[in-house]
């Protein structure tokens, strides 16, 4: 049953060029080491998307909204349906000088950032670079592994897998609670110097907001734990009551014989 726009799902996939078989990118572990595009700072794991919400390359989203979970497909992208055909007035030639400290250590295939834009460098010669601004991927036909693992359905589910998503490996630490259509979200200590923590608050509000309609209001709440706890103080013991002094013995008196 194909899924409805805006739907939450947990896929793995793979890409590659088709004609070189050239690595993009995975969410497995094995298979970005087999194509040699292994990074140990990445967290390999499934990918949380949103069908037909851009999350995904155009026409790739296209595609996975036709799948239904448990579905493994090869999908073949053209050109003009993933990074776009290439587009010769996207080469522009510019002198080296152009290009600040970096003029003499320029080589070609370099990645390059010229105003706002950036470029990969072509060729180099007489004084002057040509600067290709396509995107590195223009013109080639891609070729996607997609599996579709589970959707996520619950409120709960929706909100723990968006905040994880925003806050990437940190995303566990963050607690979360539902109450009556409010949500608090927890920050610990920890994660208050996360880099634009603020924005990633927005960013989750947002998604919070969008896909699942029935919160109403979400709390931020920044969690600060005493380094040093207070000891609880032990209570004085009770003195036990001095037991009561035994009576005296009285003696008998024996009676005088006659």
């Amino acid at each position: 049953m194909p899924f409805a726009r805006g739907a939450l799902i947990f896929a793995n996939y793979t890409a590659r060029v088709k004609d070189t078989g050239e690595g993009i990118e995975s969410t497995v572990e094995d298979e970005a080491k087999r194509l040699k595009i292994y990074e140990d700072s990445r967290k390999y794991e499934p990918r949380l998307i949103a069908v037909g919400e851009g999350w995904l390359i155009s026409g790739l989203d296209a595609e996975v909204a036709k799948l239904s979970v448990g579905d493994k497909k090869e999908i073949e992208l053209p050109p003009e349906k993933a990074w776009g055909v290439r587009d010769p007035t996207q080469l522009r030639m510019m002198p080296l000088r152009k290009f600040g400290e970096r003029e003499h250590e320029l080589v070609v295939g370099d990645q390059v950032e010229i105003d706002n834009r950036v470029g990969t460098v072509r060729f180099i010669g007489s004084g002057r670079a040509q600067v290709d601004f396509n995107h590195r991927l223009a013109g080639k036909s891609i070729i996607y592994d997609f599996e579709v693992l589970k959707t996520v359905d619950t409120d709960f589910d929706k909100v723990r897998a968006l905040v994880d998503r925003r806050l990437a490996a940190e995303g566990k630490k963050a607690a979360i609670e539902i109450a009556d259509g409010a949500l608090t979200v927890t920050i610990p200590e920890e994660l208050f110097l996360v880099e634009g923590l603020q924005i990633i608050k927005r960013g989750i509000s947002n998604d919070v907001f969008k896909f699942v309609p029935a919160i109403g209001t979400l709390t931020f709440v920044e969690k600060f734990d005493n380094p040093k706890p207070p000891q609880k103080k032990e209570e004085p013991k009770a003195e036990k009551a001095p037991a009561p002094a035994a009576a005296p013995k009285t003696r008998k008196k024996k009676a005088a014989k006659a």
